[in-house]
């Protein structure tokens, strides 16, 4: 698809919500910058801010403190690249058949995906790009082997790619740099800031962090910032010492972060956004025996699953004056697919006809109004889910409101929960309420046959246990 340029067209109705839902100067406004603080397999529960009690993130608490913290949000797929392939096209990621994560050409083959996201598909950043923004990448990609400047990004530093002079590409994978990939990928990050001090457009960041994706390995310091969790009388590390680490380690990093902001005066004209692309890998994938600790806080599944635990994340946002301080939305549902019609708003980028978007804008519930969104939600999952049968969902969902319908192709393993009630996905009321079940069901197989066919493993949608004979 060719990728026309566009003009900055303001979408002034949308970007002029107050937070009382009410009207403001918009011609007052200075189009913000904006950084996505993106971590990687943490979970709705590792925040103290969202009900952690075994380790403090006060940074990340601050953030929400100072800005909105929301409950209902959730990424468009179960692991990595669909997550992160939805919040750049705000479109589901099976439409671009990305099915799953993107792995060596072999494997995508295997899966019938591409090698990586389409370069020709608009993205978020070529829309910020064509509004005026300066747009930059740090840390991790893991939208295949394709470069980020195919994608409207300008500068970028991630594991596989660099354009920055005498900056090599950033070393967040290997073992011996996992104490400080997260300090690297901020201190890329802030040195763009530094480089574009003269100029005065705004500034799309993509801070994209390793952590806390296995393989962990924190300094001694680090892990003595959290010894209640070491074994007693024994010579090793505990797993949740050395995931805690990580997650403590983050955390600090992103206050150091943030109070550098403070220091070079973006603080206030700058909405910073904070999520996870899905949720806590599981102890039985073989690099995680230490990390598989991370918490789904009250919520079924982990990552992998389209169980609450797998695609539901935290999201903070902070935006000083716009966006209101102290605030916890337990109303709005919100999607990743959701980032690029909303900042496309606040940037006042034209989005193009021909684009159609599975997310919505949702800028006035950012700005603080309390509302359902207009269209359901829909996740699938193609492959093995990892751990425990009770984390191992069917391979479809759909959430309406408090409901949400979980369903195999096939019509087995039918599933209804009301999320309002249950949280946990542990009552299935799908016997009670066959009306709801029936136009939830309806619409999910409608959507499902929409997608692309591609290979199905055989355990997919099951949540078998292989009992003694």
């Amino acid at each position: 698809m060719f990728k026309p340029s566009f003009a900055n067209l303001a979408i002034i109705a949308a970007i002029a919500m107050c937070r009382c839902g009410g009207l403001v100067d918009a011609h007052a406004a200075e189009r913000p910058n904006i950084i996505f603080l993106f971590a990687d397999d943490l979970g709705w529960g590792d925040l103290s801010c969202y009900g952690q009690d075994r380790v403090k993130t006060p940074n990340l608490d601050r953030l929400a403190q100072q800005g909105t913290l929301f409950t209902n949000f959730y990424v468009a797929g179960s692991v990595c690249s669909p997550s992160r392939t939805g919040i750049m096209t705000g479109q589901y990621p099976a439409r671009h058949r990305v099915f799953g994560h993107f792995a060596a050409e072999a494997s995508n083959a295997k899966r019938e995906m591409p090698n990586a996201l389409d370069p020709d598909i608009m993205t978020l950043t070529d829309l910020l790009k064509d509004a005026g923004y300066r747009t930059a990448h740090f840390g991790k990609w893991h939208l295949g082997n394709v470069s980020p400047e195919e994608y409207g990004v300008g500068a970028f530093r991630t594991e596989s790619h660099t354009n920055i002079p005498d900056r090599g590409r950033l070393d967040i994978w290997n073992p011996p740099n996992r104490p400080k990939c997260t300090a690297d990928i901020l201190d890329a990050a802030l040195e763009f800031m530094d480089s574009q001090q003269a100029t005065s457009e705004p500034f799309f960041l993509n801070a994209w962090f390793s952590d806390p994706h296995a393989t962990l390995n924190p300094s001694l310091e680090q892990l003595e910032r959290v010894k209640q969790f070491a074994p007693k009388g024994v010579d090793f590390y505990g797993v949740a010492q050395v995931f805690y680490a990580c997650v403590v380690e983050m955390d600090r990093q992103i206050g150091r972060f943030l109070d550098e902001l403070d220091a070079r005066g973006l603080s206030e004209n700058t909405l910073v956004i904070f999520s996870s692309d899905n949720g806590p890998e599981d102890f039985q994938i073989g690099n995680s025996a230490h990390s598989g600790v991370g918490c789904t806080g009250p919520f079924r599944g982990r990552k992998r699953s389209i169980y609450e635990g797998g695609i539901r994340t935290p999201f903070l946002l902070r935006w000083p004056g716009k966006v209101p301080p102290g605030k916890v939305n337990d109303t709005s549902i919100v999607n990743g697919i959701d980032l690029l019609p909303t900042l496309a708003a606040i940037a006042e980028a034209d989005i193009p006809a021909s684009l159609e978007l599975d997310g919505e804008n949702m800028l006035d519930v950012w700005l603080g109004k309390d509302r359902q969104r207009s269209r359901p939600l829909f996740w699938e999952w193609r492959y093995r889910v990892f751990g425990h049968p009770y984390n191992q969902p069917p391979r479809l969902a759909v959430r309406e409101g408090d409901f949400k319908l979980l369903i195999n192709p096939d019509q087995s393993r039918v599933e209804l929960y009301n999320l309002r009630r249950d949280p946990g996905e542990r009552d299935n009321i799908a016997s009670e309420h066959r009306e709801k079940v029936n136009q939830l069901q309806a619409m999910l197989l409608n959507w499902n046959e929409s997608l692309p066919k591609s290979p199905v493993e055989p355990v997919a949608g099951k949540a078998n246990w292989r009992w003694p004979q």
